[in-house]
């Protein structure tokens, strides 16, 4: 019979030794259940061959015969003929084991000859074991380095589920499972499978999220590996952007404290809501540093393209890197990122807390009452304003219009919110609001909302800070109800007021100018169209004239005609040939036109027309 021995190296409360026995006995072929190897604190067999050999790993000290281990152990093989070991009889001490004491009776087991169960939980404990006691095919055939690469390769690796547990045990094996490669080759893995289903813009969201759980338990370090390798893989930056904001909402629970601003709350409340912050962010203290790695390591991941990651994120990872104090160069390029896609934040997004760096390191908000102290961090946001107009700068025209007038429109209602704080200094407010040119506003109606916001938490400044202040915005871009406002806010200096009553006056005049020639356009239309129907109707009339003065001549001359033939008729002599003269000069006067029969006068139309046609000159007798 063999026989294996362990004894708990923790002491008594006298200071002797503690040892727990346990006697099992098993048949010469080794063949027994592992189980029934396992005690509390002890591990040991019923002696036939006695012990000779002791290894200690961590608390626990093994007594074990030497053949067994030296012939699969090349590690303990070398080891063992040093004097003092092999002659003082001191314990092996097994430092830095990988595994600890339970990965090392599974060896033990094998060194035995006994059964082991390689599993996803245990095979990478073991594989990095193996490497540690140098178990090789050199000392014997089928060693464990060869076997738990093996399953390692061909089991561990095709599966998805058993590649997420081997990574993950990974994390208490450095720098073991790095050097062995295990980590990669998983990462490898998971990037591999992770990759093939993103099957283009027309996947389904759960299609393309369901592997986002699994990735966001690793370790920063080991989810940096994966994010490369899927990188590497050609994976679409926005599918890399929500797996890092999956991650960053699992291990960085304060991103999504939101500090709502003044609105409504009053200054003494929100002093109370920066205390409650304050004091989670004290709670959380001690995982700082963890917090802070795990930050500065999403932000160089963080894809380059704008629309990987959303605005607000981005904000929220700023808002945590000023707490937890990462790296200026991370800061700065986190700015930079923000301010490219600017136009897609909201006002509570700006609301970053001030903070400062306190003792020991750790980081508390800034509630002074003193002038420079305000209550939101105002430079961090004018830094990603004047990026914004660096970026603007090297964009086409068109765009540019674009984006400033809803920059513009965001940082006044930023302004809005600031100017309820008593800190803020005139002097800040001013550079703030100064910051965009004044063409990137078409209206100043919430330029002019936050000045009279900060007139009304600074109800104590002076006259000409009053005056200062309205010089920032322009009256003539203020709209009617913004006028209408103006003219009647007693917070604004008289002058201001003035020029609000005038500016409006201007445009009311000009709007009644650019209506006049309008009028007038259609007013000589009218005239020209009115002028040219009376030249027709007076043409009209003289030639009816003309026709009447014809007519009247006529008349009188066929009356002229017809007495004259009165006294010839009664004359008996030569009535012939005047009767013939007379016949013909009345047909001649009862001639019609062409193709018209001759019939009575009352017959004949007395058109204009048809009387023209009978003063023709060519149809009219000659009277000689």
């Amino acid at each position: 019979m063999k026989s294996l021995q362990v004894e708990d190296s923790r002491s008594h409360n006298d200071g002797s030794p503690k040892v727990s026995d346990k006697t099992i006995v098993i048949p010469n072929k080794l063949t027994a259940i592992a189980d029934s190897f396992k005690g509390e604190h002890s591990w040991f067999i019923a002696p036939q061959i006695p012990t000779d050999f002791s290894v200690q790993v961590q608390e626990t000290t093994y007594n074990v015969h030497k053949y067994p281990l030296i012939s699969k152990c090349g590690y303990i093989g070398r080891l063992e003929i040093q004097p003092f070991i092999s002659n003082s009889g001191n314990a092996l001490k097994l430092e830095n084991f990988p595994g600890g004491s339970e990965t090392f009776e599974t060896v033990l087991k094998f060194c035995y000859g006994l059964p082991v169960d390689f599993s996803p939980d245990n095979i990478a404990a073991l594989r990095c074991a193996s490497e540690f006691l140098e178990m090789t095919e050199e000392l014997e055939d089928g060693n464990l380095i060869s076997k738990t690469e093996a399953f390692l390769t061909f089991v561990v690796l095709s599966s998805w589920k058993d590649t997420i547990t081997v990574l993950k045990s990974c994390e208490n094996l450095s720098p073991w499972a790095e050097n062995l490669q295990i980590v990669r080759r998983c990462c490898d893995s998971v990037a591999w499978k992770a990759s093939k289903d993103d099957t283009g813009e027309d996947a389904a969201p759960n299609q393309e999220s369901w592997w986002f759980n699994d990735v966001a338990t690793f370790r920063i370090d080991h989810f940096m590996r994966i994010i490369s390798a899927i990188r590497a893989k050609g994976t679409r930056p926005e599918i890399i952007g929500k797996c890092i904001m999956e991650y960053a909402k699992k291990w960085l629970p304060g991103m999504d404290v939101e500090i709502e601003g003044l609105r409504g709350y009053g200054h003494e409340k929100y002093n109370l809501e920066f205390s409650i912050f304050s004091g989670k962010k004290k709670e959380s203290s001690g995982h700082s540093k963890d917090q802070k790695t795990i930050i500065e390591t999403l932000i160089s991941i963080i894809p380059h393209q704008p629309d990987a990651v959303s605005c607000k994120f981005m904000l929220q990872m700023l808002k945590m890197a000023m707490m937890y104090s990462v790296s200026p160069a991370l800061t700065t390029e986190l700015e930079k990122r923000v301010s490219m896609v600017l136009e897609d934040a909201e006002v509570s997004h700006l609301l970053i807390p001030r903070y400062q760096n306190g003792d020991q390191g750790k980081t508390v908000i800034m509630t002074s009452s003193s002038e420079e102290c305000t209550m939101l961090d105002i430079d961090v946001v004018q830094r990603i304003v004047e990026y914004f107009l660096m970026h603007e700068q090297q964009q086409m025209q068109q765009q540019q219009k674009t984006r400033k007038f809803n920059v513009s429109r965001l940082l006044d209602n930023y302004l809005a919110e600031i100017a309820r704080d008593p800190n803020l200094s005139i002097t800040k407010f001013q550079v703030f609001a100064e910051l965009l040119p004044e063409s990137s506003r078409s209206y100043d109606d919430g330029l002019y909302r936050a000045i009279d916001t900060y007139l009304k938490t600074h109800p104590a400044l002076s006259e000409h800070d009053r005056k200062r202040l309205c010089k920032i915005m322009n009256c003539e871009k203020l709209s009617l109800d913004a006028c209408l406002h103006a003219a009647q806010n007693e917070r604004l200096p008289l002058r201001t007021v003035v020029q609000v009553l005038f500016s409006e006056q201007v445009k009311m005049r000009t709007a009644m100018q650019e209506k006049e020639p309008a009028q007038s356009g259609i007013q000589s239309e009218q005239e020209g169209n009115q002028t040219s129907a009376t030249m027709d109707i007076k043409a009209l009339k003289a030639e009816l004239e003309n026709v009447k003065s014809k007519m009247v001549d006529l008349q009188n001359d066929y009356f002229e005609l017809q007495q004259e033939y009165e006294k010839l008729s009664s004359k008996p002599k030569n009535s012939t040939g005047w009767t013939l003269h007379w016949r013909k000069i009345k047909n001649s006067l009862h001639t019609k036109p062409a193709g018209v029969e001759i019939g009575d006068r009352q017959d004949i139309p007395k058109s204009p027309n048809n009387i023209l046609r009978i003063l023709n000159p060519r149809r009219r007798l000659s009277m000689s």
